[in-house]
């Protein structure tokens, strides 16, 4: 029987992490009583092609339980830091995935049955409800942060530093493409200078929200403007350009706002810019906004899954505002945790967008009982 040299068994493990050297010890085991065939004369060239065998098998028959999540780039920062912290305290014995396809991408995936959770920046639709339903997918919604969805301009632009809801309305309504290319257009006291304008593509729930609370209808917006999943692109391109307007979530103005200047919105109360004080006060409106992780109800059966959402949930407080989003209420989070605890199931949002929903109504909704089972 061919038994490995005491000396570089000991070699071998040193040069493994302390989870991969458990079980490749465990490998090594199994390759000295199994792999009978193996020649004396082994060196220490096989030795290390042995390593690389014996790492191979030991990850594949002691693979980590993986959480998957995809979704929404604003959602994003939320859930990776909650994902990191969650496995530093696991040891990094589970993995967790988090990816980027955008509200409506990820939902796709969600009722497929391709992930376990969708980050969401805003709630499901109905056109996603059924979706689910089709595939036998019941989901757990829970609100987990405040964002403020910012319009951004240039800091060298002074003059739009205060827009309406009407002028926003002017330039990104359908009927402005081709025809609203300047900024006079918008408004008389304006220079005579290009309009460049950027915004999440059309699979984000960004975009979605956007259209929806600006034009009044979901998805209906000019299609002459540079789209983008990747939020940080829509920053670099509006700090690059004088004429440029955008918008993307408050955590990814905040992280830049030396490069870009946020626009104060004026929804006929005046103008407001977006801050904790003005998300927490409900007077940033209708920019303030809900967003959302949803849970596979099959899902809860892993025990990775249900320790993850519990661990999400009582440490949100900390971890949304470590990301600049807005936190809810300590009750809040507790109330999310028994809906989740319970497995009740369902959205209390009957596929609409919560468009100008202030994070009281927010938790009052929350606590009513009756959801609509999916």
């Amino acid at each position: 029987m061919f038994q490995m040299n005491t000396n570089w068994k000991h070699v071998l493990i040193m040069r493994m992490n302390h989870t991969l050297a458990a079980r490749c010890s465990n490998a090594i085991a199994l390759l000295e009583d199994k792999m009978l065939q193996l020649p004396h004369y082994l060196n220490r060239f096989s030795f290390v092609v042995l390593l690389f065998v014996c790492s191979h098998l030991a990850l594949v028959a002691h693979a980590q339980p993986t959480i998957k999540i995809d979704g929404s780039s604003t959602v994003y920062p939320i859930t990776k830091i909650v994902a990191d912290q969650f496995q530093i305290a696991k040891n990094n014995t589970v993995t967790t995935v988090v990816d980027i396809s955008g509200s409506g991408g990820g939902f796709k995936k969600f009722c497929r049955g391709e992930i376990d959770i969708v980050n969401a920046s805003r709630p499901i639709l109905r056109d996603e409800i059924q979706q689910c339903k089709n595939s036998g997918i019941q989901y757990i919604e829970i609100p987990i942060a405040y964002d403020a969805l910012t319009v951004a301009i240039n800091p060298a632009n002074n003059w739009s530093t205060r827009m309406t809801i009407a002028e926003l309305k002017k330039m990104w309504e359908p009927a402005a493409q081709g025809n609203i290319t300047r900024w006079k257009q918008i408004n008389s006291a304006w220079p005579d200078e290009p309009i460049s304008l950027y915004g999440a593509d059309e699979d984000s729930g960004t975009y979605d929200y956007f259209t929806e609370a600006i034009i009044g209808r979901a998805k209906s917006i000019r299609n002459d403007f540079t789209q983008s999943e990747n939020d940080n692109h829509l920053v670099d391109a509006v700090a690059s350009n004088k004429n440029a307007l955008g918008f993307f979530g408050f955590g990814y103005y905040i992280e830049n706002q030396n490069r870009v200047t946020a626009v104060a919105i004026n929804n006929g109360k005046g103008a407001i810019l977006p801050s904790s004080d003005t998300v927490e006060d409900g007077s940033y409106q209708p920019l303030s906004r809900p967003v959302f992780i949803y849970v596979n109800i099959k899902s809860t059966d892993k025990p990775e899954v249900r320790e993850f959402v519990d661990f999400y949930l009582k440490n949100a407080l900390l971890l949304v505002k470590e990301v600049e989003f807005f936190p809810l209420p300590p009750r809040a989070y507790k109330t999310m945790l028994e809906h989740f605890n319970s497995k009740r199931v369902g959205t209390i949002f009957n596929g609409k967008p919560a468009i100008g929903l202030t994070i009281d109504e927010l938790i009052r909704r929350e606590g009513r009982l009756q959801y609509e089972n999916y």
